[in-house]
């Protein structure tokens, strides 16, 4: 008999079993749809819901089924072209109150979906939209902050009252120079104790001058570039909201890359418009003599006042007169207070505004200061058939804090979660150290054209899978059908764990699949050919099988792990397209080792290996 042990057979079933459960969404193509969710005080409800649907009757847009899902409303439709139609008359009819995106609805049973089994999402390649690729110009941000530094040494020697003859930009760094070695001396104590930054050399200038060069340390930089990095990929990810996109990838590629891709989108001018918004902050007082629901309710509000807004929607009265600027704010961080342990964030402003914040504190501890965020969006309309370029400004209160104490250049905000306050100061830095950004490469594709994909990529497995199964089937007989009947596991084994994982399928990961597939063939044609040179040699049908599976392991999993080898190295250096065929096969690898081997030999342990049976021959 086939020695095998009986748990390897329960985890091979189990394994089929699983992968037919989380493969099987996969099955259910996701429908084109329209999401409306609401903005500040805006709300989902049934009146909105006849709303919807007598406005998409009044253009004659035909819909499949309108549906209330918590916070948000799915209208679907029968194909992307009625999406499209849709999005555009439901985004003009319900105006600024919602926002309405371009969505795919899953179309998966909800018996499956509360197992956790969910369909693989499509790339880009596959669905449609726009995709940019932005460059930030790393050398503005760098001559951002040798300004802050320039500034800061200024302000240090004008208040350390050290004598020196000029203080420039200079290189990639600042120079001061003095007339004395003691000066600088002395300078570059008063430069030490305010900062750990910079690196400070001596040197003399061509007059004979006393030179104190001041760079900033490469772990400095390397922090800053990828601050600069998260913070744009912030504000990048809050623009995007704008165009109304749902589930948008906006993600670091190398060093100072951000990858932009849009399903759905098809406007690149829209899209542009929208990443170029610019964004800004100001810090005023607030006002506690006039109470902001009475003035959002009559409208009175002081000539010296102004009304504003938090996001979710609470009245806010504001002094008109700005204390600090964004301009004047140069780092925001997020962390923890030493007194209390609660989160909060810290801010850090240039010497102009540090002064001028500190002078407001010192005369309004216990008082309240407001923080607005403005943000400023290029519109196009079309009027008269021509485009008519305006700008819409969008002002919100994100923090209304109370000042606990005098400070100036670096203070905190509390009274926040750990989320709200890692926001907050993305958010801020966002507004304050907004790098420009360069787009480097875009490229549109249609809807029609990832439908297309899909239908040639769906085409392109099924004939290769059918190929290598009737060939495995021919040549090697029984243990062919064998082998095909693990090669169909396997394909469902690796669709059911990239869709558990949340592996974005595209064009490459299809390749990654196919390619799988004809790993774990080999892996299934080395053990029949072992097992065929074992009864050549003499061995009896059971003793070859045995034999076959023993010496066939060692080559298999050489070969596995040099592939996979490969795999990860793409998935380590590569980036997009190339990452996700790396991803895709590195999944597949794995998997294949499984079925090709364990599965193959609990399927050959039952067909041959019985108890009271004797084997007199092999159909191999």
């Amino acid at each position: 008999m086939i020695d095998f042990p009986r748990w390897k057979y329960w985890l091979v079933g189990i394994a089929m079993v699983l992968g037919l459960l989380y493969a099987a969404p996969n099955v259910y193509r996701p429908q084109p749809a329209v999401q409306i969710s609401p903005n500040r005080d805006a709300k989902i409800d049934a009146a909105l819901q006849k709303q919807v649907a007598a406005d998409l009757a009044k253009q004659n847009i035909p819909y499949q089924s309108i549906a209330i899902d918590k916070d948000r409303m799915l209208v679907r439709f029968a194909n992307t072209q009625v999406q499209l139609q849709g999005s555009d008359t439901l985004r003009l009819a319900l105006g600024d109150d919602y926002t309405v995106a371009l969505n795919l609805a899953t179309t998966v049973p909800q018996w499956l979906l509360k197992i956790g089994a969910h369909a693989m999402p499509l790339g880009l390649d596959l669905q449609g939209g726009v995709h940019f690729l932005l460059a930030v110009d790393e050398q503005a941000v760098l001559k951002k902050q040798q300004q802050r530094y320039l500034d800061d040494i200024r302000s240090t020697l004008r208040d350390k009252q050290i004598p020196h003859d000029a203080v420039s930009l200079s290189g990639d760094g600042v120079q001061a120079v003095f007339k004395s070695a003691a000066d600088r001396d002395r300078a570059v104590r008063a430069i030490s104790a305010g900062t750990t930054d910079l690196n400070l050399v001596d040197s003399r200038t061509a007059g004979g001058g006393y030179a104190l060069q001041a760079t900033i340390k490469p772990d400095v930089l390397q922090k800053l570039a990828q601050a600069t990095i998260t913070q744009n990929v912030t504000t990048l990810r809050n623009r995007v909201n704008a165009l109304g996109v749902s589930e948008p990838l906006i993600q670091q590629q190398g060093q100072d890359r951000i990858v932009v891709e849009l399903p759905g989108v098809q406007d690149t001018a829209a899209a542009k418009r929208a990443l170029g918004a610019t964004a800004t902050l100001e810090y005023h007082a607030d006002d506690p003599n006039v109470n902001p629901v009475d003035a959002a309710r009559t409208g009175n509000v002081p000539p010296d006042d102004r009304l504003y807004y938090m996001k979710d929607g609470t009245p806010v009265v504001l002094k008109k007169r700005v204390i600090v600027s964004g301009d004047e704010l140069v780092d925001a961080s997020s962390g923890y207070d030493q007194q209390t342990g609660m989160p909060d964030v810290n801010v850090t402003l240039n010497s102009a505004g540090a002064s001028k914040m500190l002078d407001f504190t010192t005369e309004n501890v216990g008082k309240l200061m407001g923080v607005v965020y403005i943000e400023t969006t290029p519109v196009v309309k079309m009027v008269n058939g021509k485009e008519v370029h305006s700008t819409k400004t969008t002002e919100t209160v994100i923090s209304n804090a109370r000042i606990d104490g005098v400070f100036g250049k670096k203070f905190q905000t509390t009274g926040l979660s750990q989320q709200e306050a890692q926001t907050l100061s993305l958010m801020l830095r966002s507004g304050s150290l907004a790098a420009p950004m360069n787009i480097v490469d875009q490229h549109v594709i249609g809807p029609s054209l990832g439908q297309d994909n899909i239908q040639k990529g769906d085409r392109a497995i099924v004939l290769g899978l059918a190929l290598v199964l009737l060939a495995a089937a021919i040549y090697y007989r029984l243990f062919g059908l064998v082998a095909d009947i693990a090669l169909v596991f396997n394909l469902l084994l690796l669709v059911a764990i990239m869709s558990i994982v949340g592996v974005t399928l595209t064009m490459p990961g299809i390749a990654g699949i196919i390619l799988a597939l004809g790993m774990a063939i080999d892996a299934n044609v080395l053990i029949c050919e072992r097992i065929r040179e074992e009864l050549r040699n003499g061995s009896t049908p059971l003793a070859s099988i045995r034999t076959g599976y023993e010496k066939a392991w060692s080559v298999i999993v050489d070969a596995h792990v040099t592939h996979l080898i490969a795999a990860v190295a793409l998935m380590t250096v590569g980036a997009g397209a190339i990452k996700g065929f790396g991803v895709t096969l590195a999944i597949g690898i794995v998997v294949s080792l499984f079925t090709s081997v364990t599965m193959t030999h609990a399927i050959t342990a039952l067909i041959h290996g019985g108890r009271r049976r004797k084997l007199k021959t092999l159909w191999v």
